[in-house]
């Protein structure tokens, strides 16, 4: 869990939640998450997984075995995903 602590610390940060606001969702204490982003403790894979789903993002990228980043859609209709389908690819091209 190389990652781990920075990828939870960006992801908090980006999402606008304090320490204390993510432990409060997690069921722990703020020094619980403190020690999760300075990488003095690893999550239960319970914890782990209530991490993913506040984040929308999946465990393995949590835990630096994969870098692709997910964006949940689900409640877009077929005609927004296609959309943000489009964009994503012409995204894509740009930078190739």
């Amino acid at each position: 869990m190389v990652d781990f602590g920075s990828r939870l610390k960006k992801l908090r940060l980006d999402t606008g939640l304090t320490q204390k606001q993510l432990a409060d969702k997690l069921g722990v204490t703020k020094s619980v998450v403190s020690y999760y982003e300075q990488q003095e403790r690893n999550p239960s894979p319970e914890v782990l997984v209530q991490l993913s789903r506040i984040f929308h993002t999946s465990t393995d990228f949590l835990l630096g075995l994969d870098n692709k980043k997910v964006l949940d859609v689900s409640e877009l209709s077929d005609e927004e995903f296609a959309i943000v389908r489009e964009l994503v690819e012409a995204l894509k091209k740009k930078h190739k």
